[in-house]
């Protein structure tokens, strides 16, 4: 509403009235579904002021609740312009009590149908949160040091075993070459002394566990018949390892051996190790293999 000028009668017609402009705004279906639920609400909360006796204020907290959540449902569907509910709203349309997730374990995540590892649990002891990222993210890209690294285990490996490629078809053609692996480095170090890359699996603790020990070597004194276990660590710097680098290592070391340990005193379960890996006892290996077998003299 404007004010005429001094002196001059309301209804003059020497100047013309100007009219305010009135802003008009238009309500959405979903907005407007807002309005009458939060209006609903108010009526139902005075009815019941009105009938306090009758009602009980735990049945009406309950009550207002369901409101109030119906009103925050619509409220968030309006906002984005959508029809459609959030999705973290949609599970309570089916349960109206919140469902609570567990987050499973990643041993149970990642390793369900795999071995655990023995680099795992050095991992894991290095930095939890680096391990946490490769399992979510998958490892980090190959550096220049690791490839260095991986070619000097190669070149160890060459020093002492021939080193032969055999085709697999098959998981357990996989897991078939790594027992001959097993007892091919095994009888190298009854017999010579030394082996090296030998692989490890063990049922451990009710887990099963793989590893690869970089050296085993039997000792000079022939009285001792207890293998000495090995472990190559390459570095960036020509300088000694601190001694968190010393202290993985060293756990490292102890689980190689545990494991070992185990494998030696306890019988091997392959009941266990059929069903867990979900292996065909009856499988026919491949002709590759077999052949190789067969020339290597494995015992």
């Amino acid at each position: 509403m404007t004010e005429s000028p001094p002196n001059t009668p309301p209804n003059s017609n020497s100047q013309h009235e100007t009219i305010p402009t009135i802003p008009i705004e238009f309500v959405s279906e979903e907005e407007m579904a807002l309005i009458e639920a939060a209006y609903a609400a108010t009526r139902s909360s005075l009815s019941s002021s009105s009938s306090s006796s009758i009602c009980s204020p735990t049945s009406r907290f309950q009550t207002h609740s369901r409101t109030i959540h119906s009103i925050t449902l619509l409220s968030k569907r309006g906002l984005n312009g959508s029809s459609e509910l959030d999705i973290e709203d949609s599970d309570y349309l089916k349960n109206p009590q919140k469902r609570i997730r567990v987050a499973q374990p990643f041993l149970h995540r990642f390793r369900r149908k795999r071995a655990l590892s023995v680099t795992d649990i050095t991992a894991t002891e290095w930095c939890e949160k680096q391990m946490e990222f490769s399992l979510l993210f998958g490892k980090r890209k190959i550096s220049k040091a690791m490839k260095a690294g991986k070619a000097r285990h190669v070149k160890l490996e060459e020093e002492v075993v021939k080193k032969v490629k055999v085709h697999i078809k098959s998981v357990e053609d996989s897991w078939a070459l790594k027992f001959i692996n097993f007892i091919t480095c095994a009888n190298q170090l009854l017999f010579e002394g030394i082996t090296r890359e030998l692989p490890l699996v063990g049922f451990v603790e009710g887990i099963w566990l793989v590893g690869v020990i970089d050296e085993l070597r039997m000792p000079e004194n022939g009285s001792d018949r207890n293998p000495i276990l090995v472990d190559t660590k390459t570095r960036v710097r020509d300088t000694l390892p601190a001694e968190p680098q010393s202290r993985n290592g060293r756990l490292q070391l102890m689980c190689y051996k545990y494991l070992w340990d185990t494998l030696a005193a306890n019988s091997f379960p392959s009941g266990q190790f059929f069903d867990f890996f979900s292996l065909n006892r009856s499988y026919m290996l491949s002709k590759d293999i077999r052949e190789r077998t067969a020339s290597s003299d494995t015992r």
